[in-house]
């Protein structure tokens, strides 16, 4: 075991350039001394820890520590020793370094310059870590920020549709009620006229001059009618009581109750299907309700001679119902309103009331369901239906 050194004798060396030599080489950093040109004339053993690179490898490079320094941040290392040589000070400029064994390290140099007791300049000094695990974290939380910024985005758009939905919620609520509320006061005397139309159909002959008008007049009491309803349906939107049913028939049943109005338009109708067999458990009059609706807005915007193919796919748990239409499209400021309640583009009252497919997305919400449109236009709209396959 070595003996103790006097703390005596450590003071009468305490001026000693060799005993701070011995120091700096303790020292965890790099640090290196240079002289008024910039040419090395001292660096410690931790460049060697650091770097790979022994101390008399680095006294031996004439562009000392370029070889060292990344080629990418060998600029930045230049401008810094020139800096350095005009006597001027920097803390933490970040650069990279490939060591002897070829791995890249990320380092910190700090520089300024030297004076002795009487102001002459003698050079100037370098001190260099490692910030590896620095840069590491630092690229960790840039990583973390910008998922974290991502979150925000997703939250904030998540937040923004549940308020539209919210907001659109209150607005049909507040139709629907109004809708409803019309639709109970307007009922009681379309009775009345109905009933009165009635007797008064029967007692006019046939050979009556005006006898041809009473089927128009008979026509419209029922579109009222359908209106009305449609204004009840906007209102209520809790579905009646589920039953199994077979998906293709109602499908079926759909074709057959809108081939009148297709073949007025020329337009052809498909059923398409995985499972032609397919049972589902739900309510089937909101079911035909809603596929009536969709399906005859796409044989009304289809172009003659072309097709609307409903297309049905189900799995274990879900059914998705396709009606594709090659029709004008909807165009894109039309289509944020076409679930608004009221809201048409057709361009005869008799056709609708705009009030089809705020029914029929009514109907799909009291199912638990979504519905989706894609759309071009001139080239046609398919409207997706996902219905849960078994509801209680």
């Amino acid at each position: 075991m070595a003996a103790e050194v006097p703390y005596s004798h450590l003071r009468d060396r305490a001026l000693n350039d060799v005993f701070f030599r011995h120091v700096a080489d303790f020292t965890y950093d790099w640090e290196s001394w240079h002289d008024p040109n910039g040419q090395l004339v001292w660096v410690n053993r931790s460049v060697q820890r650091m770097t790979g690179f022994s101390v008399e490898q680095c006294r031996k490079m004439p562009d000392y520590p370029l070889p060292i320094v990344a080629e990418h941040d060998r600029p930045r290392i230049e401008k810094m020793l020139r800096d350095a040589i005009a006597k001027e000070s920097f803390n933490d400029l970040e650069f990279e370094i490939i060591t002897r064994d070829g791995h890249q390290r990320a380092m910190a140099v700090s520089w300024q310059p030297i004076f002795d007791d009487g102001g002459t300049h003698l050079g100037f000094r370098t001190s260099v870590r490692d910030v590896t695990d620095r840069q590491v974290l630092k690229q960790q939380l840039y990583l973390y920020t910008e998922h974290l910024e991502q979150v925000v985005q997703q939250r904030t758009a998540q937040i923004a549709q549940l308020e539209s939905t919210r907001r659109q919620m209150e607005k049909m609520a507040a139709l629907g009620e109004l809708a409803a509320g019309v639709a109970h006061e307007v009922n009681n005397p379309l009775a009345g006229i109905r009933n009165a139309f009635a007797l008064f159909r029967s007692d006019l002959p046939e050979n009556h001059e005006h006898y041809g008008l009473l089927e128009l007049v008979d026509k419209e009491i029922e579109r009222i009618s359908r209106i009305i309803h449609q204004m009840y349906q906007l209102y209520r939107v809790s579905p009646q009581v589920a039953g199994e049913i077979k998906l293709r028939k109602i499908i079926s049943d759909v074709i057959c109750l809108l081939q009148p109005v297709a073949d007025r338009y020329g337009i052809n109708m498909k059923i398409a299907s995985n499972d032609p067999d397919a049972m589902v458990r739900l309510p089937e009059s909101e079911l035909k309700q809603v596929l009536l609706n969709i399906v005859r807005n796409a044989i009304q915007a289809s172009v003659p001679g072309t097709n609307v193919t409903v297309d049905c796919q189900s799995d274990a748990t879900s059914v998705v119902i396709r009606v594709i239409d090659h029709g004008t499209g909807i165009s894109d400021d039309v289509l944020p309103h076409i679930f608004d309640p009221f809201f048409s583009t057709k361009s005869q009252l008799k056709e609708g009331m705009g009030l089809g497919l705020s029914v029929t997305r009514s109907l799909i919400d009291s199912l638990s369901g979504t519905i989706n449109v894609q759309t071009e236009v001139g080239c046609g709209t398919t409207f997706t239906v996902r219905l849960p396959r078994y509801i209680t």
